[in-house]
């Protein structure tokens, strides 16, 4: 009797194995989007890499694959500007009204954009939220991954040469060094390079 009942626990040892080696992690991929073809490209190979070749077994759906967030970041917008030339230490304010349609044409834009996104996402069948933030796209790309437990971080990358990304900065470039997830830094191919991108 022995013998049948440490058998019967040890091929429950085994099936729970299997169950356990056979299922998957949902992954939490975070897409970092702005007005660029290079960033809408690093979308398109996120969603056809990522979860489209995943999600192709029938038995998996793509909704047991992993979650897709879009995000983008709108710039703040300043609210005075320096002239320059002689005098040009004075500034200039926006009156309330010139505020209320730059930020009316931001959400215009911001949402426009992640119309666009969802598209994309619904032609390949893909299930994505949307997010948009304010404030500086660097730090808000990597704290954002970081609140959603993002597994993975993509963004495109526009191709600075050194001198460039050391003048004026690269968001991939900073969230690959800043970024608390792995980042997936996805290059255009060389004709799409023209766009500017993240």
């Amino acid at each position: 009797m022995e013998t049948t009942s440490a058998g019967t626990a040890m091929q429950q040892q085994q099936q729970t194995i299997l169950i356990n080696k056979n299922e998957t992690k949902k992954m939490k991929v975070m897409v970092a989007i702005d007005e660029s073809d290079v960033s809408f490209y690093a979308l398109k190979w996120a969603v056809d890499h990522l979860f489209v070749s995943i999600g192709v077994a029938p038995e998996t759906s793509l909704e047991e694959v992993g979650m897709l967030v879009v995000v983008h970041v709108q710039q703040p917008f300043h609210h005075f500007a320096f002239p320059a030339g002689p005098g040009g230490a004075t500034a200039f304010y926006a009156t309330t009204s010139v505020v209320e349609s730059v930020r009316k044409a931001q959400e215009e834009n911001s949402a426009m954009l992640l119309s666009r996104a969802l598209q994309l996402c619904k032609d390949k069948m893909i299930k994505a939220e949307t997010l948009i933030l304010d404030g500086d796209p660097k730090d808000m790309i990597c704290q954002a991954a970081e609140q959603m437990h993002a597994d993975l971080l993509v963004v495109g990358s526009r191709g600075l040469g050194k001198i460039k990304r050391a003048f004026l900065g690269s968001v991939s470039d900073y969230c690959a060094h800043h970024a608390k997830c792995p980042i997936l830094i996805v290059r255009p191919p060389k004709e799409s390079h023209e766009g500017h991108g993240l």
